[in-house]
């Protein structure tokens, strides 16, 4: 029976051990918040978490999109230096296959056009949003 429990990296001393435990969030540079709303949760079925305005005179807004039952959330957020996108995440599906013939028959996605495997790595896709970010859509093992 295999351990769910990440294995401690060859040279971590307790002094690096670290009190981090969690990706919560990951953040995506976006060149238009709401298209982007629209394709994460219209396109790929996320849910929007979080839809709030901050700052002294709520100029700034800070955005929660997610699939559902996730506990990591994506935040997608206006370029900070000018520039959208470039940045990668990794979703886990349960059937890449399924998921790739279900986004294939959606339509307007960039998505590679097979999954595929390479010698050490699961099954999976790429697929890039309308600002260029990656997403990795890969089959877990179920052995870990």
């Amino acid at each position: 029976m295999s351990s769910c429990r990440p294995r401690r990296l060859r040279g971590m001393s307790a002094s690096t051990a670290t009190s981090m435990n969690n990706i919560g969030v990951a953040m995506f540079s976006v060149s238009d918040v709401d298209a982007s709303i629209a394709f994460y949760t219209e396109k790929l079925g996320f849910e929007l978490r979080a839809d709030l305005r901050f700052g002294e005179n709520g100029e700034h807004r800070w955005v929660e999109v997610a699939p559902r039952g996730s506990t990591a959330r994506l935040a997608l957020n206006p370029p900070m230096d000018g520039q959208p996108g470039g940045g990668a995440i990794g979703v886990e599906a349960t059937d890449v296959l399924g998921e790739h013939a279900r986004l294939t028959a959606i339509g307007g996605i960039d998505l590679d056009p097979v999954p595929g495997t390479t010698p050490g790595a699961p099954l999976l896709f790429m697929m890039r949003d309308p600002d260029g970010n990656n997403l990795a859509i890969v089959e877990p093992d179920p052995e870990v």
